[in-house]
Protein backbone atom coordinates (compact mmCIF):
# COMPACT_ATOMS: atom_id res chain seq x y z
CA UNK A 1 0.00 0.00 0.00
CA UNK A 2 0.98 3.28 -0.95
CA UNK A 3 1.20 6.54 1.19
CA UNK A 4 -2.17 8.22 1.56
CA UNK A 5 -3.10 11.88 1.48
CA UNK A 6 -6.07 13.50 2.94
CA UNK A 7 -6.43 17.12 2.14
CA UNK A 8 -8.04 19.01 5.07
CA UNK A 9 -7.51 22.37 4.22
CA UNK A 10 -7.07 24.02 0.78
CA UNK A 11 -7.90 27.82 0.70
CA UNK A 12 -5.25 30.54 0.11
CA UNK A 13 -4.42 32.85 2.87
CA UNK A 14 -8.19 34.09 2.13
CA UNK A 15 -10.54 30.94 2.88
CA UNK A 16 -12.51 29.60 -0.03
CA UNK A 17 -16.71 29.52 0.67
CA UNK A 18 -16.85 27.01 3.61
CA UNK A 19 -12.95 26.12 3.32
CA UNK A 20 -9.72 25.91 5.71
CA UNK A 21 -6.64 27.02 4.98
CA UNK A 22 -3.65 24.57 3.90
CA UNK A 23 -3.54 21.35 5.95
CA UNK A 24 -2.49 18.04 4.11
CA UNK A 25 -1.96 15.27 6.19
CA UNK A 26 -0.47 11.87 5.09
CA UNK A 27 -1.16 8.27 6.86
CA UNK A 28 -3.29 9.69 9.60
CA UNK A 29 0.26 10.53 11.08
CA UNK A 30 1.73 13.59 9.66
CA UNK A 31 0.66 16.86 9.00
CA UNK A 32 1.90 19.30 6.69
CA UNK A 33 0.92 23.12 7.76
CA UNK A 34 -2.31 23.82 10.18
CA UNK A 35 -3.88 26.84 8.98
CA UNK A 36 -7.03 28.27 9.82
CA UNK A 37 -10.38 25.97 10.09
CA UNK A 38 -7.99 22.95 9.99
CA UNK A 39 -8.29 22.02 13.53
CA UNK A 40 -12.68 21.81 13.53
CA UNK A 41 -12.02 19.63 10.23
CA UNK A 42 -10.03 17.17 11.51
CA UNK A 43 -12.43 17.11 14.47
CA UNK A 44 -14.93 15.83 12.17
CA UNK A 45 -13.15 12.94 11.71
CA UNK A 46 -12.43 11.84 15.34
CA UNK A 47 -13.02 13.90 18.63
CA UNK A 48 -9.27 14.97 18.58
CA UNK A 49 -6.61 14.18 16.42
CA UNK A 50 -4.23 11.74 16.67
CA UNK A 51 -1.90 12.40 14.47
CA UNK A 52 2.01 11.80 15.61
CA UNK A 53 3.52 14.90 13.96
CA UNK A 54 2.98 18.53 12.84
CA UNK A 55 5.56 20.44 10.03
CA UNK A 56 5.05 24.22 9.38
CA UNK A 57 6.58 25.34 6.16
CA UNK A 58 6.63 28.79 6.93
CA UNK A 59 5.01 31.51 9.24
CA UNK A 60 2.16 32.94 7.01
CA UNK A 61 -0.74 33.05 9.62
CA UNK A 62 -2.55 30.70 6.85
CA UNK A 63 -0.34 27.78 7.24
CA UNK A 64 0.07 27.58 10.85
CA UNK A 65 -2.85 30.08 12.71
CA UNK A 66 -4.66 26.83 13.90
CA UNK A 67 -1.45 25.66 16.29
CA UNK A 68 -2.67 28.51 18.58
CA UNK A 69 -6.68 26.81 19.83
CA UNK A 70 -4.39 23.12 18.98
CA UNK A 71 -2.76 24.78 22.25
CA UNK A 72 -5.59 25.50 24.22
CA UNK A 73 -7.35 21.67 23.18
CA UNK A 74 -4.17 19.95 24.10
CA UNK A 75 -3.77 21.85 28.11
CA UNK A 76 -7.17 22.28 28.56
CA UNK A 77 -9.57 20.34 26.61
CA UNK A 78 -9.55 16.41 24.99
CA UNK A 79 -6.20 16.55 23.54
CA UNK A 80 -2.93 15.75 25.28
CA UNK A 81 0.45 17.44 24.63
CA UNK A 82 3.07 16.01 23.33
CA UNK A 83 2.83 15.76 19.41
CA UNK A 84 6.10 16.48 17.20
CA UNK A 85 6.10 19.91 16.19
CA UNK A 86 8.70 20.49 13.17
CA UNK A 87 9.14 24.56 12.44
CA UNK A 88 11.37 25.88 10.25
CA UNK A 89 14.83 27.28 11.68
CA UNK A 90 14.77 29.96 14.10
CA UNK A 91 10.85 30.19 13.85
CA UNK A 92 10.74 29.20 18.17
CA UNK A 93 12.43 32.03 18.93
CA UNK A 94 11.17 34.53 16.25
CA UNK A 95 7.05 33.46 17.65
CA UNK A 96 8.02 34.11 21.21
CA UNK A 97 7.34 37.79 20.90
CA UNK A 98 3.86 37.06 18.84
CA UNK A 99 2.85 33.73 21.41
CA UNK A 100 3.48 36.27 24.14
CA UNK A 101 0.51 38.61 23.24
CA UNK A 102 -1.41 35.40 22.60
CA UNK A 103 -1.30 33.50 25.83
CA UNK A 104 2.55 32.76 26.85
CA UNK A 105 5.75 32.79 25.28
CA UNK A 106 6.26 29.15 26.40
CA UNK A 107 2.81 28.00 24.86
CA UNK A 108 3.99 25.42 22.10
CA UNK A 109 6.78 24.20 24.33
CA UNK A 110 4.21 23.79 27.01
CA UNK A 111 2.03 21.69 24.15
CA UNK A 112 3.70 20.09 21.51
CA UNK A 113 7.24 18.23 21.35
CA UNK A 114 8.77 21.22 19.50
CA UNK A 115 11.75 20.93 17.26
CA UNK A 116 13.17 23.14 14.19
CA UNK A 117 14.20 21.03 10.82
CA UNK A 118 17.27 21.86 8.72
CA UNK A 119 17.47 22.82 5.23
CA UNK A 120 18.23 20.12 2.85
CA UNK A 121 19.00 17.43 5.37
CA UNK A 122 16.38 14.69 6.13
CA UNK A 123 14.38 14.14 8.89
CA UNK A 124 12.25 11.32 10.37
CA UNK A 125 8.86 11.61 11.85
CA UNK A 126 6.02 9.97 12.20
CA UNK A 127 7.34 6.81 10.15
CA UNK A 128 8.12 8.71 7.51
CA UNK A 129 11.33 10.91 6.17
CA UNK A 130 11.22 14.48 5.76
CA UNK A 131 13.48 16.70 3.46
CA UNK A 132 12.83 20.06 3.73
CA UNK A 133 13.85 22.70 0.63
CA UNK A 134 13.82 26.14 1.28
CA UNK A 135 11.98 28.09 -1.86
CA UNK A 136 11.13 31.43 -3.03
CA UNK A 137 8.48 33.40 -0.70
CA UNK A 138 8.81 37.13 -1.24
CA UNK A 139 11.44 38.29 2.17
CA UNK A 140 9.79 35.04 4.11
CA UNK A 141 11.85 32.16 4.78
CA UNK A 142 9.61 29.12 3.54
CA UNK A 143 10.28 25.87 2.26
CA UNK A 144 8.57 22.68 1.36
CA UNK A 145 8.83 19.35 1.75
CA UNK A 146 9.49 15.73 0.23
CA UNK A 147 7.90 13.29 2.29
CA UNK A 148 9.35 9.34 1.82
CA UNK A 149 7.76 6.60 2.79
CA UNK A 150 7.03 3.62 0.31
CA UNK A 151 5.76 6.28 -2.30
CA UNK A 152 7.28 9.92 -2.91
CA UNK A 153 4.60 12.88 -1.99
CA UNK A 154 5.97 16.60 -2.92
CA UNK A 155 4.38 19.40 -1.43
CA UNK A 156 5.77 23.33 -2.86
CA UNK A 157 4.07 25.25 0.09
CA UNK A 158 4.26 28.80 -0.52
CA UNK A 159 6.39 29.34 -3.43
CA UNK A 160 7.54 32.25 -6.60
CA UNK A 161 9.51 29.85 -9.51
CA UNK A 162 12.59 28.45 -8.53
CA UNK A 163 15.13 25.79 -8.87
CA UNK A 164 14.44 24.02 -5.44
CA UNK A 165 10.76 23.20 -6.71
CA UNK A 166 12.76 20.84 -9.14
CA UNK A 167 14.41 19.13 -6.62
CA UNK A 168 11.53 18.95 -4.30
CA UNK A 169 8.99 17.21 -6.67
CA UNK A 170 11.89 14.83 -8.71
CA UNK A 171 10.24 11.76 -9.89
CA UNK A 172 7.82 12.30 -7.00
CA UNK A 173 4.54 9.87 -7.20
CA UNK A 174 2.30 13.12 -6.04
CA UNK A 175 3.58 16.72 -6.36
CA UNK A 176 0.66 18.71 -4.54
CA UNK A 177 1.81 22.58 -5.66
CA UNK A 178 0.51 25.87 -4.97
CA UNK A 179 -1.32 27.46 -7.86
CA UNK A 180 -2.03 31.02 -6.52
CA UNK A 181 -1.97 33.38 -9.26
CA UNK A 182 -4.35 33.58 -12.49
CA UNK A 183 -1.98 33.15 -15.66
CA UNK A 184 -2.04 36.47 -16.44
CA UNK A 185 -1.22 38.04 -12.87
CA UNK A 186 1.98 40.13 -12.72
CA UNK A 187 3.85 40.32 -9.64
CA UNK A 188 5.65 44.17 -8.99
CA UNK A 189 7.76 42.62 -6.51
CA UNK A 190 9.89 39.60 -5.52
CA UNK A 191 7.63 36.77 -6.63
CA UNK A 192 5.82 34.82 -4.02
CA UNK A 193 3.46 32.64 -5.78
CA UNK A 194 3.07 30.27 -9.13
CA UNK A 195 0.44 30.36 -11.77
CA UNK A 196 -1.29 26.88 -12.95
CA UNK A 197 1.47 27.40 -15.79
CA UNK A 198 4.36 27.54 -14.04
CA UNK A 199 3.10 24.58 -11.23
CA UNK A 200 2.78 22.29 -13.90
CA UNK A 201 6.02 23.42 -16.01
CA UNK A 202 7.90 22.69 -12.64
CA UNK A 203 5.93 19.21 -12.47
CA UNK A 204 6.88 18.08 -16.16
CA UNK A 205 10.69 19.37 -15.28
CA UNK A 206 10.73 17.56 -12.14
CA UNK A 207 9.53 14.23 -13.65
CA UNK A 208 6.54 14.27 -11.21
CA UNK A 209 3.95 11.56 -11.88
CA UNK A 210 0.99 13.31 -10.89
CA UNK A 211 0.73 17.07 -10.13
CA UNK A 212 -2.35 18.03 -7.47
CA UNK A 213 -2.83 21.88 -8.15
CA UNK A 214 -3.63 23.70 -4.47
CA UNK A 215 -4.13 27.30 -2.38
CA UNK A 216 -5.97 28.52 -5.04
CA UNK A 217 -8.90 31.09 -5.50
CA UNK A 218 -12.20 30.30 -5.93
CA UNK A 219 -12.39 33.41 -7.76
CA UNK A 220 -9.85 32.22 -10.43
CA UNK A 221 -10.67 29.46 -13.04
CA UNK A 222 -8.37 26.69 -13.80
CA UNK A 223 -8.53 25.36 -17.25
CA UNK A 224 -9.03 21.96 -18.12
CA UNK A 225 -6.64 19.28 -17.66
CA UNK A 226 -5.34 20.31 -14.57
CA UNK A 227 -6.28 18.42 -11.23
CA UNK A 228 -7.11 20.96 -8.09
CA UNK A 229 -7.26 19.72 -4.43
CA UNK A 230 -10.47 20.17 -2.48
CA UNK A 231 -10.90 20.37 1.19
CA UNK A 232 -11.90 16.29 1.59
CA UNK A 233 -10.13 14.85 -1.26
CA UNK A 234 -8.00 12.13 -0.93
CA UNK A 235 -5.42 9.68 -3.02
CA UNK A 236 -3.23 6.77 -2.44
CA UNK A 237 -0.20 7.53 -3.71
Amino acid sequence: MGVRLDVIGSSPAWPNPGGACSGYLVDDRLLLDCGPGVLARLREREPWPGLEAIAITHLHLDHWGDLIPWVWGSLFGPGQPGVSLWLPPGSAEALRPVLAQLGSEDMLERAFTVAEYEPGRQFSTAGLQVTARQVVHYDMQAFGFRVEGSSILAYSGDTGPCDALEELARDSDLFVCEATLGNSDEETIERGHLSADEAAEAAERAGAKKLLLTHRPQERPLAEGLELAYDGYTAEI
